[in-house]
């Protein structure tokens, strides 16, 4: 089961990530709702992803991203962006595992979510 950890701050998006998570038979391990608590709390979580919004993350975002990527080396890192290439070059630049962007269609966001867990390569 792969160990998840959601960090998103409006609670509604938290709250239907993890519908989707646990229909795909994905542990929720933690959440945080500001990057303080994320940074506080994640370390603390075995996870295998984390699902990170990117207006969550302080500026420099490459920054930000690589400090999560250090806090939990073996966790594959999701970044929800809203439709912007420069936040997606940024966020895969920066060691984001891959992206999902906000308003997709819930196929491709379970294709994503379920790819990103078996460890496949993003596409």
């Amino acid at each position: 089961m792969t160990r998840t950890f959601l960090a998103a701050s409006p609670s509604t998006e938290r709250f239907a990530l993890r519908l989707f998570l646990m229909d795909l038979k994905m542990e929720v391990v933690g959440e945080a709702a500001d990057w303080s608590a994320l940074v506080a709390q994640l370390p603390l979580c075995q996870t295998d992803m984390l699902l990170v919004d990117w207006n969550l993350l302080p500026n420099p975002v490459n920054l930000a991203l690589e400090k999560l990527r250090d806090t939990c080396l073996a966790q594959r890192v999701i970044v929800l962006i809203d439709h912007s290439s420069a936040h997606l070059e940024t966020a895969l630049a920066s060691g984001g595992y891959t992206f999902i962007i906000k308003d997709e269609s819930s196929d491709r966001l379970v294709e994503r979510l379920s790819a990103a867990a078996a460890g496949l390569p993003p596409n």
